[in-house]
């Protein structure tokens, strides 16, 4: 076997646009329950965080660097091949039409910042007390819950009607450490 046939390369995949966290998720789950963590190893929509003017006031949000295209690292074998191409929203690989598609280069995955994996950090870790800045419940101030990092999103208790913890579901930032 060559070094290709066992390597992992990171490649482009051409997705309808608006569904790459769709293409992403279920090729993430496609890989799980067929059991290919070996061979398809990560799978990337790379994001970057933007200033937007809203009502006035300036916040930031996601933003999808590569609209229509998610990144996967993965040994391209046949079977991979095939899983890949079969996502539902997923149009084919970024290359040759009818042909094994080619990897990125070493140098584009650094221009790119793919394997970069920055922790994403925030203030307030579980248990502690917040205040929500944005919202519907802009003001309220409840207990952190719970955290999850990978979806931007924190639960959070917050006490109304007679004394009742109530669990609100909000992103990252819009809440505050107190």
């Amino acid at each position: 076997m060559d070094e290709q046939a066992t390597q992992a390369y990171w490649y482009v995949v051409h997705t309808y646009s608006g569904y790459e966290n769709k293409v992403a998720k279920d090729l993430e789950t496609m890989v799980k329950n067929r059991r290919l963590q070996d061979l398809i190893q990560e799978v990337k929509v790379p994001t970057e965080m933007v200033p937007e003017l809203k009502d006035g006031k300036e916040r930031l949000v996601e933003r999808k660097v590569f609209p229509g295209y998610v990144l996967v690292k993965m040994v391209m074998t046949d079977d991979t091949w095939y899983v890949v191409r079969n996502v539902r929203g997923c149009t084919g690989f970024v290359g040759p039409a009818g042909e094994k598609p080619i990897p990125l280069s070493q140098a584009e995955v650094d221009r790119l910042g793919v394997e970069n994996t920055a922790e994403l950090t925030v203030s307030y870790k579980e248990g502690d007390i917040v205040r929500i800045r944005t919202g519907s419940m802009t003001g309220s101030v409840g207990k952190v819950a719970s955290l999850n990092k990978e979806a931007r999103q924190v639960t959070v208790l917050i006490t109304m009607f007679g004394g009742r913890e109530t669990p609100t579901t909000l992103s990252l930032d819009q809440v505050e450490l107190i």
